[in-house]
């Protein structure tokens, strides 16, 4: 069984999520969570929070056990360009683009196979 968690239109890049989520990728929930909390980068609050919502939901799941839940994939993908215009020199304006990103974080029990 898996329990999932979805964060859309953050406003951060994707490439900032993803390199805070190879770090916790494919570790219990617990050892996830205080790696997170020490971690000096915006995205680590969020996929701290993300990660929260997803150990939730699977508590409401019945026959799931959260205490031996894993952090199984964290995927990070593009979400809409804010487009704004910013000032140059000489009169003239420039665009900048401030990315979004979709994020789903899936959590699930280890099998035991033996």
């Amino acid at each position: 069984m898996e329990a999932r968690a979805q964060a859309r239109y953050m406003r951060i890049s994707p490439l900032k999520v993803m390199k805070v989520s190879a770090a916790v990728k494919g570790k219990p929930v617990e050892a996830a969570l205080s790696l997170l909390k020490f971690m000096p980068q915006k995205a680590a609050k969020h996929l701290e929070k993300l990660i929260r919502s997803a150990v939730a939901n699977a508590d409401r799941k019945p026959g799931m056990d959260v205490d031996r839940l894993v952090v199984s994939t964290i995927r990070a993908d593009d979400g809409p360009m804010l487009k704004r215009w910013g000032t140059k020199a000489r009169g003239r304006g420039t665009r900048i683009l401030k990315p979004t990103c979709h994020v789903t974080v899936v959590l699930s029990e280890p099998s035991t196979e033996e």
